[in-house]
């Protein structure tokens, strides 16, 4: 990557530089230098002197901007270092998003793999693991040398990784027999190695939501400590001593910090000598280290550093030391520290001490004096920024001529590979020379287009070449890249626990009781054990596991009754449910085929505008959300009016993708409306329009009760007559006085939250326009596929790339730790959620908080408020004019508040997993960075649920883990709101996956693509077809490994599972393949319409109820006398089994006998 730039390195600046350094004139100032210009003189340093570079920013977004433009540049080896929130509360559990990036920047330090680090004061100076000590203890896996699994694994203890059934997340691993799954802090994706013996037979990266395997890996794994605070025995050896000192020290002080901080200390030193402790609190960093490491430690002697405006970072390190001092001075009146464990990273003048030894490199916008460590060396830059090119095609094509005209070589910087590939295909259409720069050996005096993002170009006048960007100066920062998930989408669920609530398709609503080994005639298998009302229990096949599913309700699910086995409630409720989705089945159908029928507006094709505006999108799509915006657009292209439903979480894009359409119906001539529930909402999305669409002539206004009854005419004339393109409003906009010149487009945003007046006038409304309705709940993949050709459905599913990771905390609700937290966040400027969920008491204990933060603005928002006030306090949120808010759940559905960035939630184990990953998703909205306290009460005696809950709590927050059991609540609930509340009420009684089963099937009659309901074959034949715990050992991975089984159809599905199976366990054992081999044939008999197959001594009989006769006869006559037919109510075929052939084949052999046979039968009704 770097070697097209060599050409355009050597500058008279950049020789004075390295003269400089040369002859030791060190700090160098470089003045009149801002922005792109400071990365890429550094970047020219780094390449010409061949020295790494450590890059120093003021800020976190500064800092997150730099790296990112850096590997622009580099194309790879940089690493952003952050600062880590020291946590001195007692926490249940924490977050490691933050923990897992340091660790991963010092393992690639320490391994050479770095050509830049980028970091900001306050991390710099923040003590850490010490270089030797990470040597030490880190480890490399490789093919060449020898590895025990056993050794592997206990080292992996050591290094603080916790085992686990599945791997979900950074710091875990999971053994299977010969098999390792392993995520270190180092990898994007969690890592399978495979032994043979004491060999390693192959590595490859996992996708952790499917756990197949995505890519193969032959370079060595580097494994280090999984946590930067880690204990080894000599370290715990040394705290124990240490602690006893200390404590000796606490027992002479009477003052009550002293008797809390003796109270922890004995506790946690208790604690270390009963070996429960594997990593040590933050806030015994100076106890447990001598001589305290910082990153500057790992970084040698030929790092160049380079501090981005000089005053700025003096000033944030100097704020962020005070601020860690107020922290300690009231920790240490608390007594969670003692005057012996202050001090958590070196002082402003001992970092800068660290770095005078070093060679500094200072650039700034404006010259000043007033250096921490005087320049020896002052330089002038001259250059000259340049904003993007991209906004038109026009300008970005007269650019590019002129440029080469004048005989000067452009990189082209474009973010990401689609809009390169349309960039390379435009500019060579257009005869501009171009090419990527991975063609080295082009001439100069071309446009080379370069994969990554800046945010402005810059002239390089002195070497005749200049950096273009086609970005968005506007640009907010794409924060850390997550991985692309390349594995499937359908996500799989273990998490089928003792005691969960599951339905059988012929019995009903029972309790899960575990997985039972049974042996039957000499043959063992699995079977599932369910307990029914009245103590009856049914043993399920483990083979027919497809024939149950967890119970799972769009509601809260608290009121589950059992069925009882052979009672006819449960059929009548089954009948009951089909006739309803029939009748639903049979409406959605006659409304679309109705729909088709209208004669709508045809939109035209894309015009270049329009590929203008998309591109000026300042992030990179998704992959579903191009497909989302393919589909909404080959809608609006047909001659029949659009109703289409775009779902997916919040923060997953969906505006963007609605503003497309909106650009598409206006570029033609038609105005679009945009209704959203809330007068906030409809004053956000206003603005959000506004800003991406400022650079086009699009007529803008919204219409809600923050407009004066004259605006509201002036909007509603100017809507009449043309003068308006989009408006945004609330019910405000349906109202009878409201009339459009020509409406083209309606997108309603959260059309479940409007009454059913206001859906009646919507349906008038959208008779003959487009309609684009969007949901900010997810709804599952099986009801999209289900509704499928009668409801179009667009789902996004992927999260965008840059979502930047929450620091979550669980932890006990104790006042002083919660009012302290929200003074850390006002003291930064920023805003507080504190969620209190009952009414009744909420506004006590916001005047409690008020009390106690007399200096700040507390308020409080309810459900049982009115629209009007609700509107008023989010504005005054939005202003910034509101410290904390004390409020409900309400803010589950609420709007972008960018500065909140602190939440704290009260009684968190009441609340859902699916609640609190969404509520989480409330802060965390901007480039700072957020914090979440999970409390629960003290103290308090837990239920059994509660106790659980909370227990799935601490693992989602430690490890990320659970997020899938999250998704899957959230999509139910969406289905109930997409469904309707009626359907919702059956969707209760028989559980969402059997509603669903219910629903395809009455879709598929009502089409004619299906005869009758489909009837699942049982198949049990005297085969030893089970999964063998010693193969895998985890009930909750059976069970879900079994459902797979389970749901085998096709040869495909069957090939693509074992493969899984060798992947994941390694090889198959026989009495797996045989189950595989059955759920094949039961599937197989299923499409025969073959309800039953079972064996008796050594025949082997097969349901023929809806085989023809002649077929039977044909049979009878093929198989010579080893085949018998019974007649009767329940008609069946004998087939006596030959010891000498696997039962397996004979039934398969039999079934496509059978197959044959129908199909050449004569028909009869």
């Amino acid at each position: 990557m770097i070697s097209p730039y060599k050409p355009y390195l050597k500058t008279p600046r950049v020789e004075a530089i390295c003269d400089a350094l040369g002859e030791g004139r060190v700090p160098v100032a470089v003045t009149g230098i801002t922005g792109v210009q400071k990365l890429y003189l550094g970047f020219s340093l780094s390449v010409r002197l061949g020295r790494p570079l450590l890059y120093l920013a003021a800020g976190d977004s500064e800092a997150a901007q730099a790296a990112e433009q850096l590997a622009a540049l580099f194309g790879e080896g940089v690493c952003q270092f952050p600062y880590r929130d020291f946590n001195f509360a007692r926490v249940d559990s924490l977050s490691h998003d933050w923990g897992n990036e340091r660790i991963g920047a010092l393992s690639a330090i320490a391994q050479g793999q770095v050509r830049a680090v980028v970091t900001t004061p306050d991390a710099l100076g923040q003590f850490t693991l010490g270089r030797g000590l990470l040597d030490e203890l880190g480890f490399t896996l490789g093919y060449d040398t020898p590895h025990e699994i056993e050794d592997v694994v206990e080292r992996l203890v050591a290094l603080g990784y916790r085992r686990a059934e599945l791997i979900e997340g950074t710091g875990q691993f999971a053994r299977r027999g010969g098999i390792l799954d392993v995520f270190p802090p180092t990898c994007q994706n969690p890592v399978r190695i495979e032994f043979f013996g004491d060999e390693i037979d192959s590595m490859g990266e996992f996708d952790p939501v499917t756990q197949r395997r995505i890519a193969n890996r032959s370079e060595p794994l580097v494994i280090p400590p999984a946590r930067e605070n880690l204990l080894t025995e000599p370290l715990r050896e040394r705290l124990i001593e240490r602690l006893g000192k200390v404590i000796s020290s606490l027992r002479r002080r009477q003052d009550e910090a002293s008797k809390t901080a003796l109270e922890t200390m004995l506790a946690d030193r208790e604690q270390l000598q009963n070996g429960g402790l594997l990593t040590f609190p933050d806030r015994y960093f100076p106890l447990v280290y001598d001589e305290p490491s910082t990153l500057l430690d790992y970084l040698g002697e030929q790092y160049l550093v380079v501090v981005s405006e000089e005053r700025a970072v003096r000033d944030k390190l100097k704020n962020a030391q005070s601020l860690l001092h107020e922290d300690v001075k009231v920790l240490l009146e608390q007594g969670t520290l003692t005057r012996h464990n202050t001090k958590f990273a070196l002082e402003p003048s001992e970092l800068w001490g660290a770095l005078s030894g070093r060679d500094i490199l200072y650039l700034d916008a404006l010259p000043h004096s007033n250096y921490t460590i005087a320049p020896k060396t002052l330089l002038a830059h001259t250059g000259r920024s340049i904003p993007p090119v991209g906004t038109s095609l026009e300008l970005l094509l007269g650019e590019l001529r002129e440029r080469l005209s004048q005989g000067q070589t452009v990189f082209l910087f474009t973010p990401g590979e689609r809009r390169a590939e349309n960039l390379l295909e435009l500019l060579s259409r257009n005869h501009v020379s171009c090419s990527t720069t991975g063609d080295d050996d082009l001439p100069q005096r071309t446009v080379r287009i370069v994969v990554g993002r800046l945010f402005e170009g810059c002239e390089l006048a002195e070497c005749g070449a200049v950096l273009l960007t086609d970005g968005d100066r506007a640009a907010p920062v794409k924060k850390r890249r997550q991985t692309k998930r390349m594995g499937e989408k359908i996500r799989t669920y273990a998490d089928l626990k003792i005691g969960d609530f599951v339905v059988h398709v012929s019995y009903g609503i029972g309790q899960y009781m575990g997985i039972n080994k049974l042996t039957v005639e000499g043959v063992t298998k699995d079977y599932i054990k369910i307990k029914y009302a009245g103590e009856d229990i049914l043993y399920v096949p483990a083979n027919q596991l497809d024939l149950l599913s967890k119970y799972v309700s769009a509601g809260d699910g608290a009121r589950v009754r059992l069925n009882k086995m052979g009672g006819g409630d449960w059929q009548k409720t089954k009948s009951r449910v089909r006739a309803a989705v029939a009748d639903m089945a049979k409406e959605l159908i006659s409304l679309y085929s109705i729909r088709r029928r209208i004669e709508g507006f045809a939109y035209s094709p894309d015009s270049p505008w329009q590929r203008e505006f998309e591109d000026r999108f300042p992030y990179e799509e998704t992959e579903d959300q191009l497909r989302c915006v393919r589909e909404i657009k080959a809608d609006m292209e047909s001659s029949a009016p659009m109703d289409r439903l775009l779902c997916g979480d919040v923060g997953f894009g969906k505006t963007e993708v609605a503003l497309r359409a909106a650009f598409k119906a206006v570029n033609d001539s038609k105005q679009v409306a945009l209704l959203v529930p809330t007068t906030i909402l409809a004053w956000q999305h206003y603005e959000t329009i506004l800003k991406r669409f400022e650079d086009y002539p699009i007529r803008v206004d919204v219409l809600c009760r923050f407009r004066t009854p004259k605006q509201q005419r002036e909007i509603i004339r100017k809507l009449q007559n043309g003068e308006l393109d989009i408006v945004v409003g609330t019910h405000r906009l349906i109202q009878k006085d409201v009339t459009f010149r020509d409406l083209g487009l309606v997108i309603i945003d959260e059309e479940q939250r409007f009454g059913v007046t206001h859906k009646e006038r919507l349906k008038e409304l959208t008779k003959r326009v487009d309609a684009l309705t969007l949901t900010a709940t997810p709804i599952p993949r099986t009801l999209n596929m289900a509704l499928s050709g009668i409801r179009d459905m667009s789902l996004i599913e992927e999260p965008p790339h840059d979502r930047v990771p929450v620091q979550t905390y669980v932890i006990e609700h104790e006042l002083g730790v919660i009012v302290e937290a929200i003074r850390r966040e006002l003291r930064r400027g920023g805003q507080v959620f504190y969620l209190h969920n009952r009414v009744d008491s909420i506004t006590r204990t916001a005047a409690k908080l008020q009390e106690l933060l007399p200096d700040a603005a507390v308020a409080v928002a309810h459900g049982k408020m009115s629209e009007s006030e609700l509107s008023d306090i989010w504005r005054d949120v939005v202003a910034g004019e509101i410290d904390v808010l004390v409020c409900t759940t309400i803010i589950e559905t609420g709007i972008d508040v960018p500065n909140a960035n602190t939440l704290i939630i009260e009684d968190a184990d009441k609340l859902g997993l699916a609640q609190l990953y969404q509520i989480r998703g409330r802060v965390g909205r901007s480039h700072r960075r957020a914090v979440a306290y999970l409390t629960y009460r003290r103290g308090r005696a837990l239920s059994e649920d509660a106790t659980k809950r909370l227990s799935t709590i601490r693992e989602f927050t430690e490890f990320g883990s659970g997020f899938k059991i999250a998704l899957r609540d959230l999509e139910i609930r969406g289905a109930g709101n997409v469904l309707g509340a009626q359907q919702h009420g059956h969707m209760e009684s028989v559980g969402y996956d059997l509603y669903v089963k219910l629903l395809d099937e009455a879709v598929r009659m009502q089409k004619g693509l299906l005869d009758a309901p489909v009837e699942e074959c049982a198949v049990d034949i005297f085969i030893d077809a089970h999964i063998p715990e010693e193969y895998v050992s985890s009930g909750e991975v059976r069970i879900d490994m079994y459902k797979k089984i389970a749901a085998i159809e096709t040869r495909e599905d069957y090939d693509d599972l074992l493969d899984e199976f060798c992947d994941r366990f390694g090889e198959i054992p026989k009495p797996v393949l045989n189950l595989c081999d059955i759920s094949l044939l039961r599937n197989l008999a299923t499409n025969l319409r073959i309800a039953d197959i079972s064996q008796k001594g050594s025949v082997i009989l097969v349901d023929a109820t809806h085989i023809p006769l002649p077929a039977v006869a044909a049979l009878a006559a093929q198989y010579r006398g080893r085949l018998l037919y019974s007649a009767g109510e329940k008609p069946y075929l004998s087939l006596k089994v030959d010891p000498k052939q696997s039962p397996v084949e004979q039934l398969r052999a039999l079934l496509l006998a059978v197959g044959e046979q129908r199909d050449a039968a004569p028909q009869t009704k």
